[in-house]
């Protein structure tokens, strides 16, 4: 679950990060109130789940309270566009209105989870301010890492060893890995599966802050923490994927034209795989999961051809929790109440694959029924098109 600018900053300042003065506003009121009581310029920044704002025309400098009520006028309701948006970009409905620091050096912080080790890694840099991709890419040189210990967390020499490699200024070093060791708590103990800081600043007179923070949390983990599972702003997904979560279905929205519906995220990655093979273009990736109930199925078929870029479906489905024959009896009840016009193509193996062939066979609806993964998606992709 993605969370906004300033949440993050909220559980990072919780933990003893340092972070700029700042508040949120919904409005231009609130805006200049804001500056106002911050004193001095402020930068508004809108808040939208996604980076690059600032070259999207999402991060203005203000003078004061008046200006920062006009940029928000202004920023409040437009749809920007950034390289991680797509085209259709996203409403901004809040802004953080936040005082300026006088910067010497940006840098860079985070924090993932490394699955050949199974533990969280802490990278720094002190390419601050640019995407870490592009440094992994062109430089990965300047990427420092230190290895968290589960239990033991980020150790204080850890902190000071990345600290002295990315070029921090001898006296600013206890501050900068007291700043590390505060991410690397936070990031443990919301269960995050990211935790990013860029840039992480040096300013003139010595003093470390946050100037962005990013933290996505784990999904899985949330029922543990219900304070924070509030903070999900459901106007920054897709209207779909959130329709999707509420049955328990795992689906995101793609630009093709071929409607996947699989159980397994590994089935549905090769599924979406042997329809390129095949020619053609997967509109979503939807996994019913294991243990999908007809209900389930029902609604998820109605989710996917909610997308009207879908011109034919393809279902992929491996019968072992789930049984081929609750599969066909879901999609054929889902096919006759939502009178699905668009072709559908079956493939399924299993526990009661027979059963649910006869199932789809005796419900007069016209589906396609393949041999194979490959007669699947070829037969899907020349329907489509």
């Amino acid at each position: 679950m993605k969370i906004h600018e300033y949440q993050a900053k909220a559980i990072l300042a919780r933990f003893g990060v340092p972070v700029p003065q700042g508040e949120v506003a919904s409005t231009p009121d609130e805006a200049a109130d804001a500056a106002h009581r911050i004193g001095g310029a402020v930068v508004v920044k809108a808040q939208i789940h996604a980076g690059g704002r600032g070259k999207g025309g999402g991060v203005k400098l203000a003078a004061g309270r008046d200006e920062a009520a006009e940029i928000a006028r202004k920023m409040l309701g437009m749809t920007l566009v950034t390289h991680q948006t797509g085209p259709e970009g996203r409403v901004v409905q809040r802004v953080l209105v936040e005082q300026t620091l006088p910067i010497e050096r940006e840098l860079y912080l985070g924090i993932v989870l490394d699955r050949v080790q199974a533990k969280p890694v802490l990278m720094a840099s002190a390419a601050g301010g640019m995407e870490i991709e592009e440094v992994a890419a062109k430089t990965p040189d300047k990427i420092l890492k230190e290895t968290i210990e589960p239990g033991f967390g980020l150790m204080a020499y850890q902190a000071r060893k990345l600290a002295f490699g990315i070029g921090v200024p001898a006296l600013c070093v206890n501050a900068a890995a007291a700043a590390m060791t505060a991410l690397a708590r936070a990031y443990e103990a919301v269960d995050a599966s990211l935790a990013e800081i860029n840039p992480f600043v040096i300013t003139k007179d010595g003093k470390v802050f946050a100037l962005d923070a990013k933290i996505n949390l784990d999904d899985n983990a949330l029922y543990r923490h219900k304070d924070l599972a509030e903070l999900r702003d459901l106007n920054e997904e897709d209207p779909l994927e959130v329709d999707a979560s509420r049955f328990g279905l795992n689906y995101i929205k793609l630009d093709g034209n071929v409607g996947c519906m699989v159980n397994g995220a590994g089935l549905a990655m090769a599924t979406m795989d042997i329809i390129k093979h095949a020619g053609g273009n997967p509109a979503n990736f939807l996994d019913v999961g294991g243990g999908a109930s007809a209900e389930q199925i029902k609604n998820a078929f109605r989710i996917l051809l909610t997308d009207k870029n879908v011109r034919a479906v393809l279902i992929n489905i491996f019968g072992g929790i789930l049984r081929c024959d609750t599969l066909a009896t879901g999609v054929v009840a889902a096919a006759h109440e939502l009178k699905v016009a668009v072709p559908i193509v079956v493939r399924m193996e299993g526990t009661n694959v027979e059963e649910g062939r006869r199932i789809l066979k005796d419900s007069g609806l016209n589906f396609t029924v393949a041999d194979g993964m490959r007669d699947a998606a070829e037969k899907v992709v020349r329907l489509a098109q």
